[in-house]
């Protein structure tokens, strides 16, 4: 890796020319774009596929595939531009433009990621809250005034949205999501404890439970007590 200043300007790739990528090349794809962007919060303007693999546990010959397998190439002796390379992932990802997301539930677990700076960085942008509790209607979490449940297809009507955050009970959570499928809401991250069931194929989501995280954490602490 190497600082210099300016940086090089990112490429603009178009979106109809991403490629298409594996899920698991996906979930690297998002540990390079994280590593990328702290390199150039840092300064860098360029990175070996070794020591980004290095840094994220990852065989540099992985890291080549992968970014070889999108048409992106380093350069011999230098190593890859991290702008270039950042704004190319974003691309791929969907991340290089902005997105209306809103936020169902408000309870401890919501209220933390309503508040997660991390979104708006990335570029997801919180537009609205709704919860079933009265004594939260009408309050504010970061800025956005809760509304009713009750309004939810009401007010999606009215912004761009394609993304939600569930963070309702378990019993809630089958019903919300359907409830927003019908709405047009294409994509949504779940963190009730249940897997959800799918009425359309036009719908995604991505299941996120804690506890279940903790629980392949604990087994991965034991496995290594065990060697």
């Amino acid at each position: 890796m190497s600082k210099s200043s300016p940086r090089p300007k990112p490429s603009q790739s178009s979106k109809e020319s991403a490629p298409k990528v594996s899920k698991a090349t996906t979930s690297r794809l998002v540990l390079y774009l994280r590593e990328l962007q702290q390199l150039e919060r840092s300064g860098y303007s360029t990175v070996r596929s070794i020591s980004l693999g290095k840094q994220l546990g990852i065989n540099d010959s992985q890291v080549r595939r992968d970014l070889g397998a999108l048409g992106l190439a380093g350069r011999p002796g230098v190593g890859y531009s991290v702008s270039e390379l950042t704004q190319s992932i974003r691309v791929i990802l969907g991340t290089d433009r902005k997105w209306g997301v809103i936020l169902i539930g408000v309870g401890h677990l919501g209220q933390a990621l309503a508040g997660y700076r991390g979104f708006a960085e990335q570029g997801f942008h919180l537009l609205a809250s709704f919860d079933t509790a009265k004594e939260k209607i009408g309050t504010k979490v970061m800025g956005i005034t809760v509304l009713s449940l009750e309004k939810l297809e009401s007010t999606l009507l009215k912004i761009q949205v394609q993304l939600a955050i569930v963070a309702v009970p378990s019993a809630e959570a089958q019903e919300v999501v359907n409830r927003l499928s019908r709405a047009g809401v294409e994509g949504i991250l779940n963190f009730a404890p249940v897997n959800v069931k799918l009425q359309q194929g036009n719908l995604s989501v991505v299941n996120v439970d804690l506890a279940l995280e903790l629980q392949r954490l604990a087994f991965e602490v034991v496995k290594k007590d065990d060697e």
